[in-house]
């Protein structure tokens, strides 16, 4: 087991200021998938797993978290496809909040190594699709690309300014 900390990635890209609206909203993703992994470059296990306040969210939760988000609406709900590993042999209903709770026990590098296998399954489950109102049914609710987009963008969001003040409150560090 690698226990290496995650390596400081490139600063991430703005999004482009003129651009259509699929460019638009995928580099918006981007963004903010990038922005996640910087609050966690660097940082040891330990570090990963440090709280804030009364709060049970940590770094490395934040990042399996958005992992299995990730695979959960593109992978399996886009594409229609099987849950993968580690969230296939989950108990869900004994564990719901198993991802946050058990991202303390990983590596920096397994997480590290979750996280860009489910964003390569993300990008790979819509390279084709071009068309943002397309749809599908999941769990019986008819979701938009569009809809779906725009709800990831709103998760990393609300989790970077998350994973923002616990970085701060660990080494002082901010940005992105």
């Amino acid at each position: 087991m690698d226990n290496s900390a995650i390596a400081e990635p490139a600063p991430p890209h703005d999004p482009a200021f003129v651009a259509g609206e699929r460019q638009t909203l995928v580099e918006f993703l981007d963004y903010y998938r990038a922005v996640l992994l910087r609050k966690a470059a660097g940082l040891s296990q330990a570090e990963l797993a440090v709280r804030l306040g009364p709060s049970s969210l940590t770094i490395g939760g934040l990042v399996k978290h958005m992992a299995l988000v990730e695979d959960g609406w593109f992978h399996e709900g886009w594409s229609g496809r099987p849950q993968v590993e580690p969230w296939a042999s989950v108990d869900w209903g004994a564990q719901p909040d198993w991802e946050l709770e058990s991202a303390g026990d990983d590596a920096p590098q397994t997480l590290a190594t979750l996280y860009a296998d489910a964003i390569e399954r993300s990008r790979a489950a819509i390279a084709d699709s071009h068309d943002l109102g397309a749809s599908v049914d999941i769990r019986g609710r008819v979701f938009s690309l569009r809809w779906i987009l725009v709800h990831m963008i709103e998760e990393y969001a609300r989790h970077c300014g998350h994973a923002d003040m616990i970085r701060e409150s660990i080494d002082g560090r901010t940005g992105d």
